[in-house]
C-alpha cells in the first residue's frame, strides 16, 4: 500500500499535467516560428554533395571488395595446390 506521501506525491504530478502540457506546446510553437525552409539553391547543392559522396564510397568499397576477393581466392588456391 502506498503511503500518504507517495499518494500526495503522485497526485501533485497528475494535477501538473496540464500546466506542463500547455508550457511544452508553447515552446514547440515557438521553436517552429525560428524553422526555415532552405531555399531550392542551398537543397540543389546539399543533394549534390551527398550524391557525390556516395559515388565516392561506392568506388571506395568497390576497390576494397575487389582486393579482398582476389587475396582470399589466392590464399584458397595457395592451400589447395599444398
Amino acid at each position: 500500500m502506498a503511503t500518504m506521501t507517495e499518494q500526495n506525491a503522485l497526485v501533485t504530478t497528475v494535477r501538473s499535467w496540464p500546466e506542463r502540457i500547455r508550457t511544452f506546446y508553447n515552446d514547440v510553437r515557438s521553436e517552429m516560428r525560428k524553422v526555415t525552409a532552405p531555399t531550392f539553391k542551398e537543397v540543389r547543392a546539399t543533394t549534390t554533395v551527398v550524391i557525390i559522396t556516395v559515388f565516392i564510397f561506392a568506388l571506395y568499397f568497390a576497390i576494397i571488395d575487389f582486393f579482398i576477393q582476389h587475396g582470399v581466392t589466392a590464399l584458397f588456391d595457395y592451400f589447395r595446390a599444398h
